[in-house]
């Protein structure tokens, strides 16, 4: 039985220390399959028109955010105030910058918080904003056996894919990996 256990441990051991770098670069490749573009083509419906659309979001973009907000002051975002303007600025920013951070591995783990508190406001936004909360299915069950609710099954991937990032890094393919090697090498030399 120690001989089982002893290869047990040396194989499953091998693989975990080839997985502590492989595993984050496999999550940035399945969020850069997944989530990147689907970001992306959300952020573009949030710019407004012209030079200056990211600084000035299209009525879609406040709807989206602040659905009941808007409707309260009859679909005219300029009746908003700074705040509001603020918030879906720094939204649709987030939706482009940080998602390009996780895939090229620039500052993974802040990008990655970030995205976490992203989705948390979008997942709360589609209930409570939408109405999403009083359909059943959007909202979902764990240990329901169905796996298709936006929020309870899918989101909780999503996290878990980001929280796997938080705590793992970039992996071994990543600009955040050649700025920490350039920075042992630097301090090696000093």
């Amino acid at each position: 039985m120690d001989r089982l256990v002893s290869l047990h441990s040396s194989v499953f051991g091998a693989i975990e220390r080839f997985g502590d770098g492989l595993l984050p670069l496999l999550s940035r490749l399945i969020f850069a399959g997944v989530l990147l573009v689907y970001f992306w083509k959300s952020a573009l419906t949030k710019v407004g028109d012209g030079f200056f659309g990211l600084v000035s979001p299209s009525v879609g973009a406040y709807a989206q955010i602040f659905p009941k907000q808007l409707e309260a002051v009859g679909y005219d975002s300029s009746q908003l105030s700074v705040f509001h303007w603020a918030v879906v600025v720094a939204g649709t920013w987030a939706e482009f910058i940080l998602p390009l951070l996780i895939v090229v591995g620039l500052f993974t783990r802040l990008a990655s918080l970030g995205m976490i508190g992203f989705v948390v406001v979008q997942s709360l936004t589609d209930l409570y904003g939408h109405g999403g909360i009083e359909h059943v299915e959007t909202l979902g069950a764990w240990f329901d056996g169905a796996p298709d609710s936006v929020i309870m099954d899918q989101r909780a991937f999503w996290m878990l894919l980001l929280l796997t990032l938080v705590i793992k890094g970039a992996g071994v393919l990543s600009v955040d990996k050649v700025l920490q090697m350039r920075h042992v090498g630097q301090a090696a030399h000093a």
